[in-house]
């Protein structure tokens, strides 16, 4: 039985009818032989990607930094990081993008800053430095033991506390991440005027096309720095995302960033696109929101249901596995799908990210190659004929999957691990909840993602020279998991990935901006239809299990992911099929 939903008819734009190809630079190519990914490799690999079909990439920070966040920390807005190329390579990229017709956004980190950053390093040389109020100082609350007491007790999202004590101006700072990743202080025009122009001014007079936003709705806090709620009593910091997610001032700020880009145009005319990161922000109403095209803050968000299934619930235990059902993926895929339904917003359909696990691990089934692929190939359907912006990462296209569960701990490099495992030792956790969290490492860790990309069969999968050390170990079933092994295959889930994404441009009046109806069905079917102003419809049915189950046919069948002619009264295990009317 179908659920009744109301048409609106959307505004066409070029960022809602575009696939985003998300590029980590230093996983992707490395050219030249130093074990890093970098912007000539990019570049070298630009025809693959017309190949796909994608039409605009997103790279994720390549500017100047540290890296204890993977560049998530910038020194340098104006800048790139130096294993990645230069700035004049970098404008090579933007050019070379357009001049194959792809468009390219940039990664805007504006909520934090490096803590080498210049501005910070002024912030911090005294109370009277003209960028003291850049960023966010406070005095400690008192003493205890010869010891600062921070100013409240937050605890930053990478563990430990979320305030640093600094001994030569006897002062703490906030940073909401990493120690090294300092909060900047929104509440100051100067501030705002700064961060607009050297991360958003520079690199649109360059001829990027967009960004996506970084913690979109985490620039306003409640700037009174009262006490968490106590939800964990073992230890002094505490989970504190009401405080300083969508803030009051939060719409405030992402208008004067609206106005910025209104400026500008992408290289072919159409407007600058924007897709914010929102977490924190289950309430359609709080989204709608953010994405409102009459508001006129962002063009869209990232909604975080679906992936973060199976992550700890409670505040600060994301590494608390819990289990869930196809019931409660195709539910959390729904409700962002009907949230477009009669309304001038829009929405995001995705699976993967630099920090989200592989999706044919966590949504599919990786326990042999046939159910790898034939997963692989439904979680495509479902997601190609979704409304709303296709964002795809790297190496979802050729079903890369975890990391092995054999693999040693010290094969995880991501900070925000290594800062928990620190964490654990420090608080003396026993060896339960040790196996707890290397359990749930081996599912959701941001690491997974972060792989190189698997390219051929060669030493390192193709990634980087033979005699070149990968900043990060490849996979070890890169022998077969490969773009050379997945275009050889004609039924390759590669080779799939690319029929989709012109099957949803070739119908994209039903795919891209069709109204959204879910049927009501068994638990293990995700099952929609889709229908555009024209009253044309088609139906996505996928069996999300690993047992056959029935289904009865309707209509044309256009497409399965098993053999050719299959449309039979049973959907075998994680078989999909799409019908038009």
């Amino acid at each position: 039985m179908a659920l009744s939903a109301s048409t609106y008819s959307h505004d066409r734009k070029w960022w809602k009818e575009a696939v985003i190809y998300q590029i980590y630079p230093s996983s992707f190519y490395d050219s030249n032989g130093d074990g890093v990914g970098d912007i000539p490799g990019i570049v070298e690999k630009l025809p693959y990607l017309v190949s796909l079909g994608v039409d605009c990439i997103w790279l994720s920070p390549h500017y100047a930094s540290p890296q204890i966040d993977m560049g998530y920390d910038i020194s340098n807005y104006q800048d790139i990081y130096p294993p990645y190329g230069t700035l004049e390579q970098t404008q090579e990229l933007i050019d070379a993008c357009h001049a194959y017709n792809l468009k390219i956004i940039f990664d805007l980190v504006i909520n934090h800053t490096s803590s080498e950053h210049t501005w910070f390093k002024e912030s911090r040389s005294s109370k009277t430095n003209p960028k003291r109020d850049w960023y966010f100082w406070k005095s400690p609350r008192g003493w205890k033991g010869g010891k600062p007491l921070a100013p409240n007790n937050w605890g930053s999202i990478f563990s430990g506390p979320a305030w640093e004590f600094d001994e030569a101006t006897q002062q703490f700072y906030l940073h909401l991440f990493a120690t090294e990743m300092p909060d900047l202080n929104w509440e100051n025009a100067e501030t705002r005027k700064a961060i607009y122009e050297t991360s958003m001014h520079f690199w649109l007079k360059r001829g990027i096309d967009g960004f996506r936003v970084d913690v979109a709705n985490k620039y306003s806090k409640n700037i009174a720095f009262p006490d968490a709620e106590i939800i964990n009593p073992n230890v002094y910091e505490q989970p504190n995302s009401k405080l300083h997610y969508n803030g009051p001032r939060m719409h405030e700020y992402l208008s004067e960033i609206y106005e910025v880009l209104s400026q500008y145009r992408a290289f072919d005319g159409g407007e600058i696109m924007t897709v914010g990161e929102l977490p924190n922000t289950p309430l359609e109403s709080d989204v709608r929101a953010y994405v409102s095209a009459a508001k006129k803050q962002l063009g869209m968000v990232f909604h975080f249901d679906t992936v973060s299934l199976g992550l700890g619930k409670t505040p600060g235990n994301r590494t608390l596995l819990q289990p869930y059902t196809a019931k409660d993926v195709k539910r959390t895929l729904a409700k962002w799908q009907s949230f477009v339904n009669g309304t001038d917003s829009w929405t995001t359909v995705f699976l993967e990210n630099h920090d989200e696990g592989r999706s044919i691990s966590r949504f599919g089934n990786d326990k042999t190659e046939e159910l790898r692929t034939r997963s692989g190939k439904l979680l495509a359907m479902v997601l190609a004929t979704m409304t709303g912006t296709l964002f795809l990462y790297q190496g979802q296209e050729i079903g890369m999957i975890n990391m092995p569960v054999s693999w040693n701990l010290s094969e995880y490099k991501d900070v925000w691990v290594v800062n928990i495992l620190k964490q654990l030792v420090k608080n003396g956790a026993n060896k339960e909840r040790m196996d707890q969290v290397l359990n749930a490492l081996q599912m959701v860790a941001r690491d997974h993602a972060r792989t190189p990309m698997q390219w051929d069969e060669s030493p390192h999968a193709g990634f980087c020279g033979e005699k070149a050390t990968p900043w990060m170990r490849v996979n070890d079933n890169y022998p077969k998991i490969n773009v050379i092994n997945e275009s050889a295959k004609s039924d390759s889930l590669l080779n799939f990935w690319k029929r989709m994404i012109g099957l949803r441009k070739e119908y994209k009046d039903i795919f891209v901006y069709g109204t959204f109806t879910l049927v009501d069905t068994d638990d293990d079917i995700f099952a929609f239809i889709k229908e555009g102003e024209d009253g044309k419809r088609a139906t996505t049915v996928a069996n999300m299990s690993s047992k056959a189950v029935p289904w009865k046919p309707s209509s044309r069948l256009l497409l399965s992911n098993v053999p050719a002619g299959n449309d039979t009264d049973t959907l075998q295990s994680w078989e999909a099929r799409i019908y038009f009317n």
